[in-house]
């Protein structure tokens, strides 16, 4: 199995998909910022650097530990469907599902930037135009296109509001300047949520939105402070945000798995057909309903109850894939991670949904809108269909770990659609049963279910399991002997996500590691 370097620091310690992002969230904890302020930073760098993945056109989700070892503060920044949302316009044009793009019925009210407004009133300590000034000025004065992005950008080249992307071939390192995302982060740094929703960006999106929006609808903040999802497996206690986040489903299977036999000391090692099988089958069992009980009204803890998980782990064969029980009635993503020298730690992710997201964007600024309304249901009575004011199911999954006494274990998410619960379970085995480190959590090979796209659980679940060519040769042979078909794909895939991890130690080291596969990454310390 790779094992990289894991990086060490006592003072503070960030992780993100791109060297500029951390380097900004960096500058700023040396500032006297706190792990808050580096993550808004961070989020917003990306918001720049990263607009086929994220963007102040998105939405945001995060958790924030506290130095006392109390529950974590929990933020869903996750934006609403406009007044003018309207399934049967949908159905009466043919479709079935959400459409995925080119669609502005299947934009929502973007919740980034009421996301960095919440976390910075609650938990930041330096001035707002402080922490923005890394973004503005990248935006401003110009940033180098990275690989990812230079080979998307011939997917939104007709789109209109892509002008910062026709000024010449994008290759990589190739200078990219964004004159009207600086113009938004230097009016946001200088009027706060008024000068994005109600400003420049606001007007032009009830411009495009062509009466999907109403001014009402901008007016309403998209952040809420909300109780924080947790449950006690493999001895700590696990985070995440709840429904409408698909991320209970992480903290389902890793119970399911707890309940079939997969304790700490009791475990098979990772290098196993054993171990990949076991948490393969915990992870169908968790999500084979998500499409039925995913809804912003869901109850996250009845959805984490024993009496609900039980019957799944009964259901697990060590020996065998098993049949899914039936179902009950009813990318585009960046994940960062920040720790300070004071205690305070951010899980912190934000995303388009897919891609470029709706492939729509607000010329004037030429920010993009995500598309994020594709986890609404277009099945008439549906708790999750599509209707104004709802929030979509939504795939972005954060997780915080904490150690019985309340100390912090780990921050630790990624990005990739349906994906993401599967990897995050992947990290949370290596390092709660296993205890590993980033160096060896982060670049491990990975398995994941399906497509890994927005569609795992649509058609009864997926079929297969896609496994990563560096994995060991026990899990491809030990799965397909177990009845599962198995496909392969490149090692360090961007289909297996863009993971990372920081832990906190006992004796208070921060130990942490950004993702190979993005290529760009960055883990910088203090």
């Amino acid at each position: 199995m790779p094992s990289l370097h894991t990086y060490r620091s006592m003072k503070g310690m960030v992780c993100s998909v791109d060297h500029l992002a951390s380097q900004a969230g960096i500058a700023v904890l040396r500032a006297g910022g706190s792990a808050a302020d580096a993550a808004v930073a961070m989020s917003a760098v990306l918001a720049v650097t990263t607009q086929h993945m994220c963007g102040m056109g998105g939405d945001l989700l995060a958790l924030v530990h506290h130095a006392d070892g109390s529950d974590p503060d929990c933020l869903n920044s996750s934006g609403r469907a406009g007044r003018g949302a309207d399934p049967e316009r949908l159905r009466a044009a043919g479709h079935t599902r959400m459409p995925l793009d080119e669609e502005i019925q299947t934009v929502t009210v973007p919740g980034c930037v009421d996301g960095w407004l919440a976390l910075h009133e609650r938990h930041g300590r330096l001035p707002l135009a402080e922490v923005l000034e890394p973004a503005r000025a990248y935006a401003a004065e110009g940033f180098p296109a990275s690989p990812h992005l230079a080979a998307t950008v011939p997917r939104i080249l007709h789109v209109d509001g892509a002008d910062d992307y026709r000024r010449g071939p994008i290759r990589p390192g190739t200078i990219i300047t964004r004159p009207g995302v600086a113009r938004t982060l230097a009016a946001i740094a200088d009027g706060g949520r008024a000068a994005f929703y109600e400003g420049e960006f606001g007007e032009g999106l009830l411009r495009v939105g062509d009466g999907l929006f109403s001014a009402e609808d901008l007016r309403r903040s998209q952040a809420d402070w909300v109780e924080a999802l947790g449950l006690d497996v493999w001895g700590h206690r696990t985070w995440t945000v709840p429904p409408n986040s698909q991320g209970y489903l992480s903290l389902a299977a890793a119970r399911i798995a707890e309940l079939a036999g997969m304790s700490p000391g009791d475990a098979p090692e990772p290098g196993t057909a054993e171990w990949v099988h076991l948490l393969v089958e915990a992870s169908r069992l968790a999500g084979h309903d998500r499409p039925a009980v995913l809804h912003d009204a869901a109850d996250g803890c009845s959805l984490l109850a024993d009496e609900r998980l039980v019957p799944r782990a009964a259901r697990i064969d060590p020996d065998r894939r098993g049949d899914l029980p039936p179902l009950a009635e009813g990318g585009g993503t960046i994940y960062l991670c920040a720790a300070d020298g004071e205690g305070q730690a951010v899980s912190l992710i934000q995303s388009n949904a897919r891609g470029w997201g709706a492939h729509i964007a607000v010329p004037e600024v030429g920010i993009f809108l995500h598309n994020r309304g594709l986890g609404f249901s277009l099945e008439p009575g549906h708790p999750a269909e599509l209707a104004p004011g709802r929030r979509p199911p939504h795939t972005l999954s954060p997780a915080l770990v904490q150690r019985t006494d309340g100390s912090l274990r780990a921050v630790l998410g990624t990005m990739g659609g349906d994906t993401q619960p599967q990897v995050v379970l992947q990290m949370l085995a290596r390092l709660l049963l296993h205890d590993q480190s980033a160096g060896r959590i982060v670049p491990a090979p990975r398995w994941r279910l399906g497509s890994g796209g927005f569609d795992t659980w649509a058609d009864g679940g997926p079929g297969t399991v896609a496994i990563e060519d560096d994995a060991p040769p026990a899990w491809a042979e030990g799965l397909a002997a177990r009845g599962h078909v198995v496909e392969r794909d490149p090692a360090w895939s961007t289909d297996h996500g863009h993971a990372h991890l920081i832990e906190r130690g006992e004796d208070g080291v921060l130990a942490g590691m950004h993702d190979p596969r993005a290529l760009t990454g960055g883990t910088a310390t203090w």
